[in-house]
C-alpha cells in the first residue's frame, strides 16, 4: 500500500514540473540599480484607479512567493524594492534595450555601458514586471513575456504562473545577506 502512495505522490510531482513550459522573456535594467544590496520589498497597488490590468492576486502571490525564495523580506514600511505588473491584453510595440547580461554588467559595474534601444512587436496578452528603487524613485529591472505561439491567456492560472516564473527567472539577485545567513536587521536606506 505505500508504495502505491510513493508512487502517486512522485507521478503527482512529476506531472506539475511537466506543466511549466518557460515563455519567451526579455528583460532589461537600469546601470544606476544596486542589485547585491536589496533585502526587501512590497507589491505595487494602483491608488485611486480600478485598473484590472495591474491588480491579480495570482500574480501578486506567485511574485510574492520568488521574492520570498530568494531572501527577500516582504515589508510595507521604506521597501527597498517596489514591484509593480501590468497585463497587456492588446498588442504593443514596446521599447526595450539591447544590453549585456545582467550578471556580466554586476561583475563589472561600468556606466561607460550605453543603453542600445532596441523595439519589441509583443503580441496579445503580455505580462511586464517592473522593480522599482524606491530610495532612487526610479525602475531599475523590467521583465516581459509574451509566447511565440498565441497569447498569455490571462484567465488561466496555469498559464498566468508560467509567465510569472519564465520572468522572474530572468532575476537572479538573492537578498543582500541572505546567502550569508545575515540575521535581518532593522531596515536602512542603501548607502
Amino acid at each position: 500500500m505505500s508504495k502505491w502512495i510513493l508512487f502517486g505522490t512522485l507521478l503527482i510531482l512529476l506531472s506539475s514540473c511537466l506543466g511549466y513550459k518557460e515563455l519567451p522573456v526579455e528583460y532589461d535594467y537600469s546601470y544606476h540599480g544596486n542589485f547585491k544590496k536589496y533585502r526587501s520589498f512590497e507589491i505595487m497597488r494602483p491608488m485611486g484607479s480600478n485598473d484590472s490590468s495591474m491588480i491579480n492576486g495570482l500574480i501578486e502571490s506567485s511574485i510574492i512567493s520568488r521574492m520570498k525564495f530568494l531572501g527577500y523580506r516582504q515589508t510595507d514600511n521604506r521597501p527597498h524594492l517596489i514591484i509593480g505588473f501590468k497585463m497587456f491584453y492588446d498588442s504593443l510595440v514596446f521599447n526595450g534595450y539591447n544590453q549585456p547580461e545582467i550578471e556580466e554588467w554586476v561583475k563589472f559595474q561600468s556606466d561607460k555601458v550605453d543603453y542600445n534601444p532596441q523595439k519589441y512587436n509583443l503580441k496579445t496578452g503580455t505580462l511586464l514586471i517592473q522593480f522599482y528603487d524606491r530610495r532612487q524613485n526610479r525602475s531599475i529591472w523590467q521583465g516581459y513575456a509574451t509566447t511565440l505561439y498565441g497569447s498569455i491567456d490571462f484567465n488561466n492560472q496555469r498559464h498566468l504562473r508560467n509567465a510569472v516564473i519564465s520572468i522572474l527567472d530572468k532575476y537572479r539577485f538573492w537578498a543582500d545577506g541572505f546567502i550569508e545567513g545575515k540575521p535581518p536587521t532593522p531596515e536602512t536606506d542603501i548607502e
